[in-house]
């Protein structure tokens, strides 16, 4: 056989072996996460969970304010930093929700500083008959050796009080903060102005 012939098979033999291993092989898409991305987390007793562990409790801290005012929406006229709604539930630990459970919301405002003399973002409010709250406020700033959270109080009626704090999702101070509790993150995303997030509690039956 003609050399130039047995060349050319050849090379059409292996042009065709490239082009099939080449769509055998599809490129590896690769996923960068930022550090600042949402929380995605799953909300305890929630897609027909049945049982649920209590809320962690932390440290209550020194800037709690007793007998603070009922109010669901803790904005005021002019207050500076990004608007934040908090929905949710209240459950026991067999995810059964507990209507007029108590939650005491404090937090330092936008520039890290807390009311120790008023009741600037305080308040308490009840859950409605299906167990449900809604606090509106602002993202609360950072202050020295803290990051990012909101202080909070969670009791079914009669029950005992859990002592607890939220926290947000991508904070690069999370990782320094010694009082951060990643189950205790808020789930979030951006509204169209400022944020949403969401939070179950869960606390002791009475």
């Amino acid at each position: 056989m003609n050399r130039k012939i047995i060349l050319s098979i050849f090379t059409t033999i292996c042009i065709i072996g490239l082009a099939a291993c080449t769509t055998a092989a599809p490129a590896i898409k690769t996923t960068s996460v930022s550090s600042n991305a949402n929380s995605t987390s799953t909300l305890v007793c929630s897609a027909g969970s049945t049982s649920a562990s209590l809320t962690p409790e932390l440290t209550e801290g020194p800037y709690f304010t007793a007998n603070s005012p009922e109010r669901a929406s803790l904005l005021e006229d002019g207050m500076k930093g990004t608007k934040l709604v908090i929905t949710g539930y209240v459950y026991t630990t067999d995810c059964k929700p507990v209507v007029n459970a108590l939650l005491d919301f404090w937090q330092a405002d936008a520039n890290g500083v807390y009311d120790n003399s008023g009741y600037t973002l305080r308040g308490h409010q009840y859950t409605d008959a299906n167990g449900h709250y809604q606090l509106t406020t602002v993202v609360p700033g950072i202050y020295t050796g803290r990051t990012e959270h909101i202080h909070v109080k969670a009791q079914a009626p009669n029950g005992k009080i859990i002592t607890s704090q939220l926290f947000f999702p991508g904070v690069v101070q999370n990782d320094s903060d010694g009082i951060y509790n990643a189950s205790l993150l808020l789930t979030t995303q951006p509204s169209n102005d400022g944020m949403q997030a969401q939070f179950n509690f869960v606390v002791p039956a009475p």
